[in-house]
């Protein structure tokens, strides 16, 4: 388990002479293309957060600036960035900065710069690897005088090398694929035919077959690429490199028996590196933003409170129990230290998969030169395997951290043979839901026809391939190869945004939504079953059933006598509510875990008078609120809906006008202004006689209930132009 990422000085050599913007009709140029390319390359590098370092040389321009450069030698190179991590900065420059020149540089001369770059720029730092790649069309006139020279320091540098070019690379002619066919109908970027190659790009090829041969034989013609190919493979982003931090323990099996061991994290749930942070709008910068906290009493004054006179609150229903830090202190769990303690052994069939957790795997090898660690760790590893059986674990990071309880089973491979450790749950992890049997309901019974045909498409959608003639499974969708979707689009917005701060978010690209596409292979294979279930399952729209009669609808006493609206109220209320209803449960007070519900039952039931359950309603309304959370202004609305029903089946429209207007009050007072939109949002008002007969409101004045309240002061000066009186103005205030 070695560190990821090796630290590399990597120079981009690219060619900028006036033959690069040759192009057919409709196609990109050459010098578009290698843009792109660099451009993914460099992307992919910011995003990663490796510590390479990359500099940038320019052939072809119009000027010259290297430290080569002496008369007529290294002409028309510049070294437009010397080796430093790659940024944003020089994304942009690519981008839109670098413009193609009206000159013509040897490409052999401007490798020979590069070399001198990383030679010079990598003294005093340790670099893994040394790394050129050069990006041109070959148009250039080259001199092969110094190429046996350049050949032998590469060589002696250990530098290696890449050639972009905008058309493929055979190995038996000049040009055309790799062998695999595939490059002449899948490219990204114009295909130049043979007979389209001029004769000094001829000559070009063949110059860096020989320089590739000489560096590495005939493996060095795979390190030349098309630009259509290396589109396709650069357009994911990079992954983050992190490295395996080695976590020392000891493996405990008792109290007699104990294993130096040195643990690893396999799989870590992937989370984005960098938060979100608050930056001035304007400036761009974090500093100009000051961040004051103030503490004040939920009174009329907001009277404020030093913090050191404040204290920690945990909620327990509707009540707030104190909690300072002390009593925190104390509550923590105190633990030992790191611990790997084994409690007992199982088999592995009693842990079943459903019951593995947590966030991260751990690989647990004996610790790095200890014999007999190796020894007794491999023994246990063995038996483990041999009995199938697990060990089930206690374990726990640090002293601080809390403690799990996981298992540990036996991994053994070629190469190596270590515990892998997965975290399993505690009692308070587990969530028992129970559900009615569907073997049991003859309505759910599935035909045999119908049962063959659902094993059929699941048979048709397997996602593994496999070959019985030679015994291979080939993996049709191999998750840990695929991208975070999540991470590709971050990155594909944070580099748009960087580039282009006015512009729109562009699309999501087309190659992220294709990489969660099922395989081609396994949708044309389930196009036949899917046809069988389609047929077998027919759909039919479901019809709702009629309300339920029950005996007060079947013996109405029709002589009763009173008003025609309450008997139409009664009717009403009869179209939702029925004696299955009032049998839910004993309910004697408005609770505050479903306040609305046990409102409605209590005012139905007439257990207690309307008067007794709103005013109990009312109290819940007013504890929620002062909570000031958004979850608890939820709940308030849901008790003022049912109020507002309520009043209006039980002709107390006037008692919950009352509470509403009191309610804005409160509102104000505190000002609650958020929950208040919501209110309006949500077209709650006063109950209007139009809706029932008690109420003296009209639809106008509930309208303008809800509307939002003008300025005192300009109503006062209206009412004075409008030749008000004294009376008029009272009336105002």
């Amino acid at each position: 388990m070695a560190r990821a990422g090796n630290k590399a000085a990597v120079v981009l050599c690219m060619d900028v002479g006036f033959a690069m913007n040759n192009s057919f009709p409709g196609e990109e140029s050459p010098f578009e293309l290698a843009k792109k390319v660099m451009t993914m390359f460099l992307q992919r590098q910011v995003f990663a957060e490796n510590k390479d370092e990359i500099a940038l040389v320019l052939f072809g321009t119009d000027g010259t600036e290297n430290a080569l450069a002496h008369e007529d030698q290294y002409q028309n190179i510049t070294v437009h960035r010397h080796l430093m991590l790659p940024d944003f900065d020089l994304l942009e420059d690519i981008e839109s900065r670098i413009q193609t020149g009206s000159q013509q540089a040897d490409f052999l001369d401007a490798l020979i710069v590069c070399m001198d770059v990383i030679q010079q720029e990598t003294i005093g730092k340790k670099f893994e690897k040394r790394h050129i790649e050069v990006f041109t069309d070959l148009s250039s006139p080259f001199s092969k005088d110094q190429l046996d020279t350049i050949i032998h320091n590469l060589r002696k540098s250990n530098i290696s090398l890449q050639f972009f070019l905008p058309f493929p690379i055979g190995k038996e002619d000049g040009t055309g694929d790799r062998g695999d066919g595939s490059l002449h109908s899948d490219h990204h970027g114009p295909y130049f035919p043979l007979k389209e190659i001029t004769e000094q790009q001829k000559e070009g090829i063949r110059m860096v077959k020989r320089v590739m041969i000489s560096l590495e034989g005939e493996d060095g013609l795979d390190e030349i690429y098309s630009f259509s190919e290396s589109l396709r493979q650069l357009c994911v982003f990079k992954k983050i490199e992190k490295s395996s931090m080695a976590w020392p323990c000891q493996l405990t099996i008792g109290s007699n028996l104990s294993i130096r061991i040195v643990a690893y994290k396999s799989i870590q749930q992937g989370k984005a590196k960098k938060a979100w942070t608050v930056v001035d709008a304007r400036s761009l910068r974090k500093e100009d933003i000051q961040k004051e906290t103030v503490y004040c009493l939920n009174d009329d004054d907001e009277t404020e409170v030093p913090k050191e006179d404040t204290i920690q609150g945990f909620r327990y229903g509707s009540d707030i129990i104190p909690f300072s830090k002390v009593d925190e202190e104390q509550m923590k769990y105190k633990s030992e230290g790191k611990c790997f303690s084994v409690l007992g052994f199982c088999r592995s069939s009693q842990v079943h998969r459903k019951y593995y957790m947590g966030n991260q795997v751990l690989k647990v090898f004996a610790a790095k030169d200890d014999e007999a660690a190796a020894v007794a760790l491999s023994s246990l590893i063995h038996a483990l395997d041999e009995l199938d059986m697990v060990a089930i674990v206690r374990y726990a990071y640090s002293k601080n951290s809390n403690p799990q309880v996981g298992m540990a089973f036996p991994y053994i491979k070629d190469t190596y043979e270590c515990l892998v450790y997965v975290q399993l749950p505690f009692m308070e992890d587990l969530r028992q839901y129970m559900f009615s049997s569907l073997k049991n309901n003859k309505k759910c019974t599935p035909t045999e026809a119908q049962l063959s045909a659902v094993d059929a498409l699941i048979d048709s959608m397997s996602l593994v391939k496999k070959d019985e003639e030679e015994g291979m499974v080939e993996d049709l969708f191999p998750t840990t190869k695929i991208p975070d979707p999540q991470f590709q689009r971050l990155f594909q917005c944070l580099l748009h945004r960087a580039l282009h701060p006015q512009e729109p978010l562009p699309p999501i690209q087309q190659h992220i939504l294709n990489m969660l596409d099922p395989p081609t292979e396994v949708t044309a294979k389930c196009q036949i079953p899917l046809s069988k279930i389609k047929t077998l399952f027919p759909l039919t729209e479901a019809i709702k059933k009629k309300d339920q009669v029950t005996a007060q609808d079947i013996f109405q006493d029709t002589h009763e006598e009173g008003p025609t609206s309450k008997k139409l109220k009664t009717e009403e209320r009869g179209a939702h509510f029925s004696l299955s209803s009032l049998a839910e449960g004993s309910v004697t007070k408005v609770g505050s875990v479903n306040p609305a519900e046990n409102f409605r039952v209590l005012v139905r039931q007439k257990t207690t008078s309307f008067e007794e359950a709103s005013h109990q309603l009312i109290n819940h309304i007013e504890q929620f609120l002062d909570t000031n959370e958004t979850l608890y202004f939820m709940k308030s609305m849901d008790c003022i809906k049912a109020f507002r029903e309520e009043a209006i089946q039980f002709s107390e429209e006037q008692r919950f006008n009352g509470f509403l207007k009191a309610l804005a009050e409160k509102v104000e007072s505190k000002q609650l202004n958020h929950f208040w939109e919501i209110v309006i949002q949500d077209g709650i008002t006063l109950i209007t006689k139009d809706e029932a007969s008690g109420s003296s409101v009209t639809a106008e004045e509930a309208k303008t209930f809800l509307a939002p309240k003008g300025n005192p002061s300009e109503d006062t000066a209206a009412a004075f132009e409008e030749g008000g009186d004294v009376d008029d103005l009272l009336d105002l205030i």
